[in-house]
Order: structure tokens, then sequence, then C-alpha cells
């Protein structure tokens, strides 16, 4: 076997994205060989003894990808805060999946599992700008300059504006205040705070999409797992020779 960068190979074996790999070296909680491992070193994992929070490193587990809608009141991370269940919880399988992105506890709908940190940098990295889109649920139907508004950016509480999205109404003739959002920007509660700054406040909101990748008929709670071959074909990515 070839040798690769120290952190391609934690990735590829179920610890997390390369950047987060990055941290775990940074953070001296990976070896190689009984000395402390550097950012970018050349390994080869058939040789060389590598060990992780002091486990030696497994051989790369298969890859999986689970598609789960997230119910309210459940965290979208690995580590429980306040005794409330993690998206961990709900999924059964023996690989060490992680979640791709957050959605804030309060908020539902699709969120990616895997151990692949190769696609886990694809869908993070502000670059590759996948789309991601909502259906939110307002206290009261939006006029055209809040649209608008919402539509060209908004300042946020840190002072920072948002970049562009798409937005309209799912029922343009009812009252009924449903909205579609679509962006590629995903800040920290970036639609609730987009809505109260517009006077609005949201009642519910539900990812539905992110980038080809639909959430579907799953109900809160529900998950299904997808295939590598559907995954790299959604977000057209192709295995590298």
């Amino acid at each position: 076997m070839k040798v690769e960068r120290l952190q391609k190979v934690l990735a590829r074996s179920g610890y997390g994205s390369r950047r987060s790999c990055e941290d775990l070296i940074r953070a001296g909680r990976v070896t190689i060989n009984g000395r402390r491992a550097d950012i970018g070193t050349l390994v080869n994992p058939e040789v060389d003894e590598i060990y992780v929070n002091g486990d030696q490193l497994k051989p790369a587990e298969r890859k999986v990808y689970i598609v789960l809608n997230k119910p309210v009141g459940v965290l979208s991370s690995l580590r429980s805060q306040g005794g409330k269940p993690t998206v961990r919880d709900l999924i059964k399988t023996k690989e060490r999946v992680y979640p791709v992105g957050r959605l804030d506890v309060d908020s539902e709908g699709l969120i990616l599992l895997t151990n692949d940190g190769e696609l886990t940098d694809r869908l993070t990295h502000p670059r590759y700008g996948h789309e991601k889109e909502y259906r939110v649920l307002l206290n009261r139907k939006p006029d055209d300059t809040q649209l608008d508004v919402w539509r060209n950016g908004v300042v946020l509480p840190d002072g920072s504006k948002s970049l562009p999205a798409r937005c309209w109404l799912e029922d343009d003739q009812g009252q009924t205040p449903w909205l579609r959002v679509v962006m590629r920007q995903g800040r920290k509660r970036q639609i609730r705070e987009t809505a109260r700054a517009l006077g609005l406040q949201v009642r519910k909101l539900i990812r539905v999409r992110i980038g080809r990748l639909r959430l579907g008929d799953l109900q809160p709670g529900q998950y299904r797992e997808l295939s590598q071959n559907d995954i790299h074909t959604m977000f057209n990515i192709l295995d590298k020779p």
C-alpha cells in the first residue's frame, strides 16, 4: 500500500473529516510508532503503528451513508447534553458514523450520517457550495418587501450580512405561512435570526434537501441507508484512480 498523508488515512478510517482529523493530530491525540504525530506526515497503515486516543487504528470500515429525518429535540452531534438524545442514538449500525454538518435541536429534517471523511469534506467545505433547502412555518405571512429583503441578504446579530437566498411562499394565494428557503450559506440558526430581523418568528423548520439528496417520505426518527454509488451520483463525486 502506498504512503498517504496521516489526516487522509484517519478520515478514511471514520475519525471525521480531514479538518477534524487535523484537529486530533494538532491536539496530540495521534501517535505514529510511539511518537507524537504531525499534520501532513506520510504513513503506510499496513506498516506504521498508528494510535488515536490510545487505541490502535483499525482497518477502514465499509463506507456507510445514512439519511435520517432528525426529530425536534434530538441533538445533531455524538455527545449528549442535558440528557438529550443524539442522532447516533437513533441509528442501528456497527460502524462508527458521525453527522455531516449540523441541524439545531429545535429543527427537524434531513441529516446525513457517514464514516466517509472524504465525502464530509466535500459537503461541508464552503468552496463546494451545496444547496440546502428548508420548509419554514412562520407566525404570519410575510409581505413582498420582507421576502425581497430576505432574498437579498439580512444583517445578522453578529453584524455580518447573510448571502442572498432564494425564498418563496408555498401557497401565495392562501394564508398558510409556509416558506421555502434555498441557500448555500449555513450559519448557526441563520434562518431563525433572519426571520427575527424581519419581524417574523419561525414556528417550525424542516430541512428537506442537501444538494440532490432529498428527505423524501421519511418520518421523524426514520432513516434509510444509501449505497456509495448513490452518494457519488447525487453529488457528482467520482472515485479517483
